[in-house]
């Protein structure tokens, strides 16, 4: 007896399918290569911004008010073409620049304050800053400069020169915001401060989050 067999119908391979597989699996471990390629040199740029190029600086103090405030928290490059006038620094205050009788540079060590400080960039080397501190202006080259970053007006000789005077090559005279309640380059134990002693350029504060800013 002839009869149908209606159970279903029998697949057959199919060519195409055969060689989808080894094609597709060529092309995820591809694209696992890449995604690790990607990854490795994210970290990599990653590592070498935060080695090179950005530092996170603790502010401690409030010498710097109301520009920081102490605790924030900030990034510094110490790759730094140029420092100028109104830059924000970190320094190495592991020594004190002051003048002495014929005006010549002599080092002394600045035991007291002896620690990082961070303070705004005031004068350069060759230019003459006069500080008046009955009326609070500061003068430099003649020039009295317009300070809005400050927390008052500069009233306090710490005794480090007498004024005016005229900042050596190679150095840099510098002030916190909060002029009152800063030991900068007008202290004895600041004086000018060298090339050499400064850490980096403070470039933007990251926290507290709602404060975040451009210095």
């Amino acid at each position: 007896m002839e009869y149908e067999n209606n159970t279903g119908t029998q697949e057959t391979d199919n060519p195409e399918d055969n060689n989808a597989s080894p094609s597709k699996n060529k092309r995820i471990v591809s694209d696992a290569f890449d995604i690790a390629e990607s990854t490795i040199i994210t970290m990599f740029i990653i590592i070498l911004l935060f080695t090179y190029i950005l530092h996170p600086v603790n502010v401690v103090g409030t010498s710097m008010v109301p520009t920081l405030q102490n605790d924030d928290k900030i990034f510094m490059t110490t790759v730094i073409p140029d420092i100028s006038y109104g830059d924000i620094i970190v320094i190495d205050n592991d020594k004190a620049y002051l003048l002495d009788e014929n005006n010549e540079v002599i080092e002394k060590d600045s035991r007291e304050l002896n620690e990082c400080i961070i303070k705004r960039v005031i004068a350069e080397g060759g230019q003459t800053i006069d500080i008046d501190f009955n009326t609070g202006a500061v003068t430099v080259d003649g020039e009295i400069l317009d300070e809005p970053y400050i927390n008052a007006l500069t009233l306090t000789d710490e005794g480090g020169f007498d004024f005016p005077v005229t900042v050596p090559e190679g150095y840099y005279f510098v002030m916190g915001d909060n002029r009152n309640a800063s030991s900068d380059s007008r202290h004895p134990y600041v004086g000018f401060i060298k090339q050499n002693q400064i850490y980096g350029k403070a470039i933007i504060r990251y926290a507290p989050v709602d404060t975040f800013k451009i210095l």
